[in-house]
């Protein structure tokens, strides 16, 4: 008969290592969240210059809204592209412990399964993480062009004075 306190033991091993993948679950759900506020304030942005293209008759300033508003377009698409990498890294780091806890009831028939979700997981939030960069190096890159407008209109005021 095998000694209960070795089975008792190799119960919490396994139950340890179904939590495990909960450390990285956290850290998506944080990058899920930011993501989520960073989608809301470019779509609310996006809305305002579409209201703004309306009332304006200029057409310099609506080629200049029309592509500020295409650039909020790709950065969406970006943004969504990062949830569904995130979304796809929570189900890899949820599978990961089911498979985990799987393994175990099936004496370890699973071999290779639980680590490969789990890589597959973080390979996930790794591309989420480039694309996140990306769209916040876009972000930047279209508020260095909105400085400088006004910049140069405030210089061109200054001028004419």
């Amino acid at each position: 008969m095998a000694d209960p306190l070795v089975q008792l033991s190799s119960h919490y091993t396994v139950v340890s290592a179904m939590i495990t993948p909960a450390f990285f679950l956290t850290a998506t759900a944080s990058l899920l969240v930011s993501s989520n506020n960073r989608l809301a304030r470019v779509v609310d942005r996006m809305r305002q210059q579409l209201g703004q293209l309306e009332d304006t008759v200029d057409e310099q300033a609506r080629d200049y809204l029309e592509a500020r508003i295409i650039l909020h377009r790709r950065r969406v698409r970006l943004i969504l592209i990062c949830l569904q990498l995130l979304y796809g890294a929570m189900t890899a780091f949820v599978a990961t412990s089911l498979a985990i806890g799987i393994d175990q009831f099936t004496d370890y028939r699973l071999r290779g399964v639980p680590t490969g979700l789990a890589m597959c997981g973080v390979l996930l939030v790794l591309a989420a993480s480039i694309n996140l960069g990306r769209e916040a190096r876009m972000s930047v890159t279209m508020l260095d062009a909105e400085v400088k407008r006004e910049f140069d209109r405030d210089n061109g005021r200054q001028k004419r004075r």
